[in-house]
């Protein structure tokens, strides 16, 4: 059965698809079977791994609507062992339209339960905002991996994201944990990184990944080649940051294996 985890934060352009993306390859490339499941309207996932808006026939949305399987939805990618469930920008209605619908907050993970069991991993990247469709994300995931930028605001966001979390165990799905907290766009040079990674480290030490994803040109220029970093330059710091992160998680749920 696959392991469900939320890649999620209410802040915008703190790396949260760039690792949607390329922890999913990474995890792939150690041929895990992995589904990345695109919830954010913006579809920048979708496009991450080279699916092209124009080529997008549906979407995650018709299976949050009811109106086909998700397993119709799957598209494959250029990895073996990496699969998507793409996004369009009618995902945006998907809000308006659920709210009056019964059991609006796990239309997703009902739509799971059918393929669930061919992944090892499925991983959801959430819009930046704690609407319906990140609810829907939290209700159908065994845990969240939150992607936190090295600045002073990320902490005060971070504070937010856990008081919804709590909320979000407390109503829909109490078995949800945090997965860890994944410091990124880390400037090894910059005092105020160094700062918030002590930061973050004295309030959630079990919680923080030890890889830091790093600034990194060639990350930044992978999706615009509609590429994971990996096949774009796996030679490149960001893609060895997240070969690294792949092997973190890994070995996490190895230990929790053991202690079960």
């Amino acid at each position: 059965m696959a392991r469900i985890l939320a890649i999620a934060n209410q802040k915008g352009g703190v790396g949260k698809t760039t690792t949607a993306v390329n922890l999913a390859a990474s995890l792939a490339s150690a041929e895990k079977r992995c589904l990345l499941v695109d919830m954010d309207p913006q579809g920048n996932a979708s496009s991450g791994v080279g699916l092209e808006r124009l080529d997008r026939k549906t979407d995650v949305y018709a299976a949050l609507l009811g109106e086909q399987p998700l397993e119709q939805l799957i598209c494959p990618t250029e990895l073996r062992f990496l699969e998507l469930v793409p996004s369009t920008p009618d995902l945006v209605g998907a809000e308006i339209e659920l709210v009056s619908e019964e059991q609006r907050e796990f239309r997703l993970r009902e739509a799971l339960r059918q393929v669930e069991h061919r992944y090892d991993y499925v991983l959801v990247d959430c819009p930046p905002s704690l609407g319906l469709l990140t609810l829907n994300a939290l209700s159908a995931a065994h845990a969240v991996l939150i992607p936190l930028q090295a600045e002073y605001y990320a902490l005060e966001g971070l504070a937010q994201l856990c008081s919804t979390l709590e909320l979000v165990r407390q109503e829909l799905n109490p078995a949800l944990r945090i997965e860890g907290i994944l410091l990124t766009m880390y400037d090894f040079r910059a005092n105020i990184a160094r700062q918030v990674a002590e930061e973050v480290r004295r309030e959630f030490k079990h919680l923080l990944f030890q890889t830091l994803i790093p600034r990194n040109v060639r990350l930044a220029e992978a999706p615009s080649f509609g590429k994971p970093i990996l096949l774009y330059d796996i030679g490149s710091k960001g893609c060895v940051a997240y070969f690294a992160l792949a092997r973190e998680l890994l070995e996490r749920a190895k230990q929790q294996e053991q202690m079960t």
